[in-house]
């Protein structure tokens, strides 16, 4: 079992997130920027919360220029949320694969993920949570993003996948 870090007020250590995840409103507003362009910003953005990782955002597509995504091949399972499909993004000459991903048919404990887009903050530029800039997850799998209130170690990078 992992000793639980000694912790400033309002963060929170990964290890006590739940399993299953837990879906929850963001308290603070999100905001991509990738080549210069805002992606999305939204003061609506879900957060999933599961044991050993930084929090994932999901963003309503409202709030996501949707015109900049387009759907990209494969798609993978979550032994909690369901089939996700991916996009690629797409500014100018510049294509990003798999960029961002969706649930268009969660299963039911996380239904209200339906409508809305997580972005792998490791393949754009710039992810904001309030006026945070984000660090990215290490790692290709997980896309979590990480702030000064999130303690870890996190899952996802070399050699952690077995934790």
């Amino acid at each position: 079992m992992r000793r639980r870090p000694p912790l400033e007020p309002g963060q929170e250590w990964v290890w006590d997130y739940p399993r299953p995840p837990l879906l929850e409103p963001s308290k603070r507003p999100v905001r991509i920027v990738h080549a210069g362009i805002e992606i999305a910003r939204s003061d609506r953005a879900l957060r999933i919360l599961e044991t050993s990782h930084p929090p994932v955002y999901y963003i309503p597509r409202e709030d996501v220029q949707m015109a900049l995504l387009r759907p990209a091949a494969g798609s993978s399972f979550c032994e909690w949320k369901g089939r996700a499909s991916y996009f690629d993004l797409v500014c100018g000459d510049e294509r990003v694969a798999r960029a961002a991903w969706t649930y268009e048919a969660p299963v039911r404990a996380y239904a209200a993920l339906a409508g809305h887009v997580a972005f792998y903050s490791s393949r754009v530029d710039e992810c904001y949570v309030g006026d945070e800039r984000v660090d990215p997850q290490a790692g290709d799998f997980y896309g979590g993003w990480i702030t000064s209130d999130v303690v870890g170690p996190f899952k996802g990078g070399p050699g952690t996948i077995g934790w």
